[in-house]
């Protein structure tokens, strides 16, 4: 039979097939072929018992993502907290920059900006001019509506740093799904994994997953001539620079420096790129909170 991953847990794979959930194991040979099943995965299961089964095959897979471990994802939110814990435009950037290497479309909602001070919002209304390039949202219906019209039959994964409300704003999509959700250490600025397993929950007519948070974030498997094609800011100026491989970095009469000087680029978003591209061509991450 052939179904798909809905969570894993301890070992354990739950696949939906024909309405129907089986509760999976891998067979050894996954192990032998170091292949890990994911959420997410379309697979070939053999049923065994009352809604048991061993998996067989893992179909092909379009990507996949280390955090999250999630498969064949089609969009993800990138929910950022505005304050508690406080905004970090470096864990974003890294985010994106790996969600744009799968071709995954990527969605920022900021969530607690209630929290903030009127001089504090002032100062993010910059932040959230960064961002144009992508569909960015403060309000939780209006990102419900957007991604209504958006998908179809897709997976969407909901991610981003531990305690910035990714089970607060499912709660509002659905409140039959009563995630539990957590206080922020205001000593820290860091939340406490309310979430600790991936699972995908049906959401009008398509898969949405809760996932674990975190601190930190590696850029993985990229390559630095290849960076600057992962920053959608760049595209429209990039192919005017006078070098066809312009780096953005110490090359004379860039196009990219020269949309950053003339705030038509955000500088936060050109640092993170150098940052990234030092640490790419250095092969040595250095990041974390």
């Amino acid at each position: 039979m052939k179904g798909l991953i809905l969570q894993s847990l301890s070992g354990y794979y739950d696949v939906l097939a024909s309405g129907i959930v089986y509760r999976t194991r891998a067979r050894g040979n996954f192990r032998k072929r170091r292949i890990t099943p994911l959420v997410g995965d379309q697979v070939e299961f053999k049923p065994a018992g009352v809604k048991e089964g061993y998996l067989l095959e893992i179909a092909a897979r379009k990507n996949s993502l280390v955090r999250p471990p999630v498969a064949n994802v089609d969009a993800a939110i990138v929910v950022v907290s505005c304050k508690q814990p406080n905004f970090s435009a470096n864990l974003l950037d890294r985010q994106l920059v790996m969600l744009e290497a799968q071709k995954i479309k990527s969605v920022i909602y900021f969530s607690k900006k209630d929290l903030l001070s009127d001089q504090e919002l002032k100062g993010f209304m910059h932040i959230f001019a960064a961002y144009a390039c992508y569909p960015v949202f403060e309000d939780s219906v209006k990102l419900q509506e957007y991604l209504q019209k958006q998908l179809k039959k897709q997976i969407l994964v909901v991610m981003g740093q531990t305690g910035a409300g990714k089970s607060t704003l499912l709660n509002k999509f659905d409140a039959t799904w009563k995630l539990p959700t957590g206080e922020v250490s205001k000593a820290l600025s860091r939340g406490k994994h309310t979430t600790r397993k991936v699972a995908l929950m049906a959401w009008k007519n398509n898969y949405i997953a809760d996932t674990p948070g975190f601190s930190s974030f590696e850029l993985q498997n990229l390559d630095s001539q290849n960076l600057r094609q992962l920053f959608p800011d760049f595209w429209p100026v990039q192919n005017n620079c006078k070098f066809r491989g312009c780096l953005h970095q110490n090359e004379p009469h860039c196009a990219v420096k020269a949309a950053v000087a003339a705030k038509k680029i955000a500088a936060s978003r050109y640092q993170s790129y150098l940052q990234f591209l030092e640490e790419l061509q250095q092969k040595k991450p250095k990041y974390n909170r």
